[in-house]
């Protein structure tokens, strides 16, 4: 039986014409980009790592309370009925996206993507240190798994479970994440089950998927044709004056461009394409090539800037680029429609957030003359400071109150939930609903009533 045909032209940069994986090594060429990007990559893993530990309005920065259905973010918290704001927020994200790209191209995927920063300035220089540069790393391909390889990955799956537990603590909080760490895995198995998790998808990404989730994976590179226009600041190579190639530096007389077809663009890239190939959706303009081609621009004497930043309307023609466009005023202008909303119904809103709920087991319970009902009362502090919120009933003076705890205190940024029971006089229902009002109020700057319906005998 014959092996599979070649294929008649390259389909993905990461494939042999069998269909095969293709490694890549990229070369690594240090420029002026290079060093921009380097420091972003470790600010942004700064960021990323020290984020959990900063806390405003003794809250987590950034805390994703999955089983409390809670969200704080910078000192404000989004509860589950806060979905509009939720909402606006998304919105606001969303757009802004879109108009980033649509200024400066996939930019994002280049400087800020954590699959980008921790590949090229995380596992790669690990992966160096062990292995040697490129072509040390293809005699290793050829070779198979030898002692230099294989010492990598004690210290790529180290670095996995680093940023496993790091991302933990955004769903449950440093102190809680602490104090797992130093007890028996047994005692938290979700906790441990979504670490091991987590760890194992990074190891599996950094150590072999790898530029396969930026090609293959990632949906962003393919809504380009939507997101970018002829405008959009790209990567790309001015074939003006780059073309015909000449191999080696140009001889006196020849009609030859100033790209000598080194091939250090494609040697360098870390998706293994050629960006003298024009705008393709594998380039994750990580400027890479810009860098390896101003090195060889330099050392033939030929000016910088063969490859380059620029709009694919520039780079055509030579013109200037100009990012002007309705585009570029309409995103923004929604951008502020929606953020001036979300700053609007954040500033309005109150001091406290509260919550009646029936209380669990039996809707009501029949005491001699009386029809007792359980309710829980969850109040959400959002404030700066512990407040002591009073209960009372509204106009029902037949309808007796019991709270354990009333005023309940709850400290800033935190929530509490307290039982309470009402009686109410079997005659007070009819058709089995006994309508009351509950005020709650700190007695300063909050008070909020909520409208509840009790449950009784239908025959009153």
């Amino acid at each position: 039986m014959s092996g599979p045909l070649p294929a008649q032209e390259r389909v993905l940069p990461t494939l042999n014409a069998d269909g095969s994986r293709r490694r890549i090594h990229p070369r690594l060429y240090k420029g002026r980009l290079y060093t921009a990007r380097l420091i972003t990559a470790w600010g942004l893993i700064a960021l990323f790592v020290g984020l959990p530990f900063l806390h405003i309005n003794g809250k987590p920065a950034l805390l994703l309370d999955v089983t409390g259905r809670e969200f704080s973010f910078f000192g404000r918290t989004f509860l589950a009925t806060d979905g509009m704001l939720l909402m606006l927020l998304m919105i606001t994200i969303f757009l802004s996206v879109i108009w980033l790209t649509a200024l400066v191209g996939r930019a994002w995927c280049g400087w800020g993507c954590p699959q980008t920063v921790y590949m090229e300035f995380v596992f790669r220089p690990i992966e160096r240190l062990f292995e040697g540069g490129r072509a040390d790393q293809i005699k290793l391909d050829k070779q198979g798994l030898s002692l230099r390889r294989a010492l990598k990955y004690p210290a790529f799956l180290l670095l996995s479970i680093l940023v496993a537990n790091v991302f933990l603590a955004y769903f449950v909080g440093v102190e809680r994440l602490w104090q797992w760490m130093q007890k028996s895995p047994a005692e938290h198995p979700v906790g441990f089950l979504v670490m091991g998790v987590t760890a194992a998808l990074v190891m599996f990404d950094f150590a072999y998927f790898r530029e396969q989730m930026c090609t293959v994976v990632c949906p962003y590179a393919r809504l380009q044709s939507v997101l970018l226009d002829d405008r959009s600041l790209i990567v790309g190579y001015d074939k003006q004056r780059g073309e015909p190639r000449s191999k080696g530096k140009a001889k006196p007389g020849e009609d030859a461009g100033d790209c000598i077809d080194c091939n250090a663009c494609v040697v360098t890239c870390p998706t293994g394409i050629d960006i003298r190939e024009g705008l393709q959706l594998e380039c994750i303009t990580c400027t890479q090539c810009i860098d390896a081609c101003n090195s060889i621009m330099h050392k033939i004497g030929k000016p910088p800037g063969l490859i380059r930043y620029g709009s694919q309307t520039s780079l055509e023609t030579g013109a200037r680029t100009r990012i002007a466009r309705p585009r570029a005023f309409i995103y923004p202008a929604l951008i502020g429609v929606f953020a001036s909303a979300l700053v609007f119904f954040l500033m309005r809103g109150q001091s406290a957030d509260v919550m009646l709920l029936r209380g669990i087991g039996a809707p009501y319970v029949v005491q001699g003359d009386g029809i007792r009902n359980q309710l829980r009362v969850k109040i959400e502090n959002r404030s700066p400071a512990t407040h002591r919120y009073q209960l009372e009933l509204v106009g029902a003076t037949d309808i007796k109150l019991i709270a354990p705890e009333n005023p309940l205190s709850v400290a800033a940024g935190s929530h509490e939930t307290t039982t309470i029971f009402l009686v109410v006089p079997k005659a007070s229902f009819k058709q089995g609903k006994r309508p009351l009002k509950l005020r709650v109020s700190d007695g300063a700057e909050f008070s909020t009533e909520l409208d509840y319906q009790l449950l009784g005998p239908q025959d009153g």
